[in-house]
């Protein structure tokens, strides 16, 4: 049981910092345009 003292809060610690890293990209416009960046891999534009 004293093991819970310890793996709760590193769990919550690592879950928190998850959500921070992924609110962070959702405000740096990671995710504005997924279907053109696929379509500009595939066409050439030459």
């Amino acid at each position: 049981m004293n093991v819970l003292v310890i793996l709760v809060p590193c769990s919550l610690i690592l879950g928190l910092g998850a959500l921070v890293a992924f609110v962070w990209t959702l405000k740096s416009d990671q995710y504005a345009d997924p279907d053109g960046d696929a379509q500009r891999i595939l066409l050439d534009d030459d």
